[in-house]
């Protein structure tokens, strides 16, 4: 069960063998993924194809280094330009391809462990709370919106003393055709309960313009 069905040359049989196995296991993972993973249907569906994809590549090098070369050659040209993933679509994809490599070695079985296991372990981990710290305060992303003719430099010193526990910040970037200012802070409040307070503050030392307090992450500091 868990030998390679390949043997010294891979035959018709063998090879369809191999893609039903991978593309069942990954329609499988894709779905128990879906229901963690916030993401695209087409994503899903791309990862679904990629232990596929993977073995077949595998299988078609086959121990021939000249074809392993140009087919690493190939993969060079591509540029990706879509906006980086999430850490669980990233982690999502490294098992996909880490599954496709043991079935275009032929051991279907462990490729089927490898991606139905990760994906149950993945959501046993989610549903336990071991790495979660409710004393731990959140970091939030702080937009505020200034007119040009406001000195931000410690404008708002005040309000930050007061309600957050900490305010670096991460940007500034003119709007309104540089008519306004955008500031950007990484920022923890002493009191998530004063949120509402510390905004209306706020508001009262930016002219009533747009404020927002969003979870920070490393892609929504750069949006």
């Amino acid at each position: 069960m868990f030998d390679s069905i390949y043997t010294s040359m891979v035959t018709p049989a063998q090879f369809f063998l191999m893609a039903a196995a991978a593309l069942a296991a990954g329609v499988v993972y894709s779905w128990i993924m879906s229901f963690r993973v916030r993401s695209t249907k087409r994503f899903f569906i791309v990862n679904a194809l990629i232990p596929f994809m993977v073995a077949a590549v595998i299988t078609f090098v086959n121990g021939n280094i000249g074809a392993g070369v140009a087919i690493g050659g190939a993969f060079s040209l591509i540029r990706f330009r879509s906006a980086q993933g999430s850490a669980d679509e990233i982690a999502a994809l490294l098992v996909s391809m880490g599954s496709g490599i043991a079935f275009g070695m032929g051991y279907l079985a462990y490729g089927s462990i490898i991606l139905l296991g990760m994906a149950l372990l993945f959501l046993l981990l989610n549903e336990l709370n071991i790495f979660e710290h409710k004393n731990m305060t959140v970091d939030r992303l702080l937009r505020v919106t200034i007119p040009e003719t406001l000195e931000y430099s410690g404008a708002f010193e005040e309000a930050f003393a007061r309600y957050l526990k900490k305010a670096d910040c991460t940007g500034v970037k003119t709007t309104a055709m540089g008519s306004m200012f955008r500031l950007s802070y990484r920022i923890q409040m002493k009191d998530p309960a004063e949120e509402k307070a510390f905004i209306d503050e706020l508001r009262t030392r930016n002219g009533n313009l747009e404020i927002s307090i969003l979870p920070y992450t490393e892609e929504t500091n750069t949006l």
